[in-house]
């Protein structure tokens, strides 16, 4: 992992604005040295599979996609027994997740595209990736960084709060935090950038109550509202030290 030279903490005013170079090569640090390798959390054992399991995460949380997959992918692990399972056996494997019908149909539907126009395979490009029904740029993104190892940036909910709330990289949209992502995050850090933005934002900075007193890059951010008392029992609450 690259280290950037010693010298002063690089420390950012509440909202002040988007971080510096140097401050965001220091955030990304901080991440890679705390967890060198993320992954995914979605369960998957090829590039198929992937596609689907991300599919079917829209509107529903990694935990459930992989208690409704487990058994799908011991039996399907090719668009073809996908294809012969079909729309209604598939239905039955992932009735626990939300808007099951449509993404079942879309399963289907991307399947018998991916044996009729690609072989079977899963492509590796993004142009047609997205051809795919149920295919949007996000899911491109995950499938092409995690199994073809491309450095893409697939922005969800949680990237898109941690972009904005941190200054990293301002945007309304998810195509504008991309793009942000895209000129600003430094190498070494591009592969693996969209995995610790997601892991920061799933279980530290979350939406309705981040929890800056446990926060890594906390002294790095630009968020005006930081939490930074860590609830306790009975209503009491502590001040967590000053990462100064």
């Amino acid at each position: 992992m690259a280290d950037r030279p010693a010298g002063r903490p690089l420390h950012h005013a509440a909202g002040i604005g988007p971080l510096t170079k140097d401050q965001i090569f220091e955030f990304f640090r901080i991440l890679a040295e705390d967890n060198p390798e993320p992954e995914t959390e979605l369960e998957y054992g090829n590039a198929y599979q992937l596609v689907v399991a991300v599919a079917l995460s829209a509107q529903a949380t990694d935990v459930g996609v992989n208690k409704a997959t487990r058994r799908l992918f011991s039996e399907v692990t090719t668009p073809r027994q996908m294809l012969e399972l079909g729309e209604e056996g598939l239905k039955e494997h992932i009735k626990t997740i939300g808007l099951f019908n449509s993404k079942a149909k879309n399963v289907i539907a991307l399947s018998q595209m991916l044996v009729d126009d690609f072989g079977g395979e899963v492509p590796d490009s993004r142009e047609e990736l997205v051809k795919l029904p149920g295919v949007g740029r996000k899911t491109a993104n995950v499938v092409l960084n995690c199994w073809f190892r491309q450095e893409t940036f697939a922005v969800d909910t949680h990237i898109l709060r941690v972009g904005n709330r941190t200054g990293l990289a301002k945007g309304k949209t998810p195509e504008q935090v991309e793009a942000k992502l895209e000129k600003r995050v430094p190498q070494p850090f591009r592969l693996h950038a969209h995995h610790w933005l997601i892991l920061h934002g799933r279980y530290i900075c979350k939406a309705r109550r981040p929890e800056c007193w446990r926060c890594p890059v906390e002294h790095l951010c630009s968020y005006r509202n930081k939490v930074m008392e860590q609830p306790v029992a009975k209503g009491k609450r502590v001040s967590a030290p000053s990462s100064a």
